[in-house]
């Protein structure tokens, strides 16, 4: 039977862990080869809870003090501090005799964050798991079930949007350096789930601002991620947002499929729907708590000796794409270095039309055609998505989630009523699929 230790007493510890620790004891089989020791989670934290905070665990005054009362070798020291500082706490316990622990996303900053912590990892021989709920979603588990059995086709695009109001939060703190590692460490996993290793192509950060306090870099968050395989994955987060939502859309060869991931644990309900080219629509709507599930997978896990090497090399890659994304949101334009001689995003590929080669730009491929008002080289409008990033979204009735900005094919007049405009759906003919393009 396991015993708990959690470590930080913020937002995730309190708010996330606990609440989820206590449903799954509650559940726990009691007697013989129960899971979770009868004792109560234990906490520890250097710092005094924010007030108003909800009830948190008993707690420890210093790591000698959990020594004291907890069996290091049966217990799982959850490390829910802010991302700058994992190594350091990790070590602090593992010298002390603890050996199981379950880290928060993202395992790090940066890579060089990373590497400390695997060398901390290896060197007192610790079993380290991730939290990690969207990877044990059953939204994601559907969706990766989508692209498996190839019902769809190919692949060909992914579109998250992570929207939530966090503005106090994040001007109260800077426990995360930027919009990339709060929402992002989620959606970059799935999405290397799915489509498998890629590269960032493109990305782009915001300030988070109101009136005169400002979080830099905490606004919004932007990236592109061209896989080996072919996909090729858009993912925003907004953290001023006024509403939340956390949306994935899928666009295969033949169908387009729309997921919603629960957005608070108030309400733990994802929805899916699958729009094949050819035959009926379907739409499901049923219970994902993927906090439960994972929390319960790594105690399980713990418990029977699993080893958890691959699942830390899976969030060392998402640690690596969101570090390649900041340093091209910090050079400025958000758009990638060319290597000699590759032609320049949204110009043509090889060629010119009519010569049988590839060309970007034109109707249908989400850029505007050359010689259209506003399109510059190749068709090519800077600061929007290029000719082989746009989202194809389903005639659902309900927002697509990607964006459509003013003047774009599909959005209307905002005086005149018309409910296709700026984040709203676009108007089509029904049976049909529209491309939609994102201004930025």
């Amino acid at each position: 039977m396991l015993h708990t230790l959690l470590v930080g007493l913020g937002r995730s510890g309190r708010e996330l862990h606990l609440p989820v620790l206590r449903r799954l004891r509650l559940e726990d089989t009691a007697g013989a080869g129960a899971l979770f020791a009868s004792d109560a989670p234990l906490g520890y934290d250097i710092a005094r809870p924010a007030a108003g905070a909800a009830p948190g665990p008993v707690t420890v005054a210093s790591p000698e003090d959990a020594r004291e009362r907890l069996d290091p070798g049966a217990t799982v020291v959850h490390v829910c501090t802010p991302p700058t500082a994992r190594a350091q706490v990790v070590t602090e316990f593992a010298e002390l005799g603890f050996r199981n622990f379950l880290v928060e996303k993202p395992i790090g900053t940066g890579t060089a964050a990373v590497e400390a912590l695997r060398q901390v990892r290896d060197r007192y021989r610790l079993r380290l798991a991730v939290v990690a709920p969207w990877l044990h979603s059953t939204l994601t588990a559907r969706l990766e079930r989508l692209v498996t059995t190839g019902d769809l086709g190919a692949l060909r695009r992914i579109t998250v949007h992570q929207r939530k109001p966090r503005l106090r939060r994040s001007l109260a703190d800077t426990g995360h350096p930027s919009a990339f590692d709060v929402e992002m460490p989620h959606s970059v996993g799935v999405a290397l789930r799915l489509a498998g290793a890629g590269r960032v192509h493109r990305a782009h950060w915001t300030d988070a601002r109101a009136g005169t306090a400002v979080a830099p870099r905490m606004g919004t968050a932007e990236l592109t991620i061209r896989h080996e395989r072919g996909t090729v994955s858009r993912i925003a987060t907004d953290l001023v947002s006024p509403v939340r939502e956390r949306s994935i859309v899928l666009d295969f060869e033949a169908g387009t499929v729309v997921g919603h991931y629960p957005v608070g644990g108030e309400d733990p309900y994802a929805q899916l729907r699958i729009t094949p080219d050819a035959g009926p629509e379907e739409h499901d709507i049923f219970l994902d708590e993927a906090l439960d599930a994972c929390l319960l997978q790594v105690y399980r896990d713990f418990a029977g000796g699993a080893g958890f090497t691959a699942d830390f090399e899976l969030q060392a890659r998402v640690v690596e794409v969101l570090e390649a994304a900041k340093h091209r949101a910090a050079a400025g334009d958000g758009g990638p270095v060319r290597p000699p001689g590759e032609p320049a995003h949204g110009e043509p590929a090889v060629g010119v039309p009519g010569s049988g080669e590839p060309v970007t730009g034109g109707p249908g491929t989400g850029a505007l055609t050359a010689g259209e008002p506003g399109a510059g080289a190749g068709g090519f409008v800077p600061g929007r998505l290029g000719p082989d990033e746009f989202t194809a979204g389903p005639v659902t009735g309900e927002p697509v989630p990607c964006d459509v900005g003013p003047g774009d094919p599909g959005a209307g007049d905002p005086g005149a009523g018309d409910p296709a405009v700026v984040g709203g759906p676009a108007v089509v003919a029904a049976g049909t699929r529209e491309e939609h393009r994102h201004v930025a």
